[in-house]
């Protein structure tokens, strides 16, 4: 430890993020040259390469990946050593880590970035998409907070009563899902009923670490099934195949409304019985205390809330 340089370890900690010398030194505000002295410093203090040069960047090396959770633990102590006890927005330049549901962005971004960005001019979000890693992101305070959905059906394995005790959590809003349909399907000529609905073939989108819905959790416990033709990563994606085809989707209600008019859908209700899930946001309790992080929460939480 008498070998440890303090100083060094935000280096370390946004290479292993940005895994690019230009990047981080754009970041860090010194020249490539400088975080190259930097990284050689490193390999010697840590006795190992860290990274390897390839084509497309650095490629972190096995000791390098297992030094980084701990990193950001140890400069995460140490940030809040040293962060004013009061938060001053417009003098911050801190970063916060984000993940969360690709169809959370335009339901709760537009409705305070504006206010964020006006408070805090120099205040940096670096966001990414919620996977099935990032709960765990959150339990080992290596993000400041997600959004992500849950679920108040008490058959769903995702239900609000299982989020960690470790984590905070404030509902955003409530959401539940819909149906789609192209504007002359011939689902359309006779009664729409769950017979309809499973005589089809479906567009299946993953999203969020979640390999399968709560649709159909349901299903299968009443010995039915949807027969689903393809899995998707996206629903702007699900819902332009939809509108070419005979295959339905199933969609979040609030990212339905903002897209359906770009195309030619019918929107139907689903018909299966089970209660609407939320968007929640979600914090590890040793942020609770934290100025800039509250601030930050009370933003978000209160920009979505006067939309709903």
């Amino acid at each position: 430890m008498n070998k440890l340089d303090l100083n060094l370890l935000k280096v370390l900690e946004v290479l292993l993020e940005e895994r690019n010398v230009t990047a981080a030194a754009s970041r860090l505000n010194l020249t490539q040259s400088a975080v190259s002295k930097h990284l050689a410093r490193l390999r010697e203090m840590f006795s190992d390469a860290l990274f390897e040069r390839m084509a497309q960047g650095l490629k972190p090396t096995p000791r390098a990946l297992e030094l980084a959770p701990q990193l950001r633990h140890i400069i995460q102590q140490l940030e809040q050593l040293t962060r004013p006890a009061a938060f001053e927005p417009s003098l911050s330049q801190r970063q916060f880590h984000i993940h969360m549901l690709d169809t959370a962005y335009s339901l709760t971004f537009p409705f305070f970035m504006r206010h964020l960005l006006a408070q805090a001019p120099n205040v940096r979000l670096k966001t990414q998409s919620w996977n099935n890693k990032s709960l765990d992101k959150l339990l080992k305070c290596e993000i400041d907070m997600g959004i992500a959905c849950r679920e108040w059906d008490k058959r769903s394995p995702i239900h609000m009563k299982h989020i960690p005790p470790e984590l905070n959590h404030v509902e955003l809003m409530r959401e539940h899902s819909l149906c789609l349909v192209r504007e002359d399907h011939p689902a359309l000529s006779g009664q729409w009923d769950l017979d309809t609905f499973l005589r089809y073939r479906h567009i299946h989108v993953s999203f969020g670490g979640v390999a399968h819905w709560l649709l159909d959790d349901v299903l299968k416990a009443n010995n039915l099934h949807r027969d689903i033709a393809i899995d998707m990563p996206d629903f702007h994606s699900g819902m332009s195949l939809c509108e070419q085809s005979d295959l339905i989707l199933c969609a979040p209600s609030r990212f339905v409304e903002k897209l359906a008019e770009s195309f030619k859908l019918k929107v139907l209700e689903i018909p299966v019985k089970f209660e609407a899930g939320a968007y929640v946001l979600l914090w590890h309790k040793h942020f609770e205390q934290d100025s800039g992080h509250r601030w930050l929460r009370e933003l978000i939480i209160n920009g979505v809330d006067g939309q709903n």
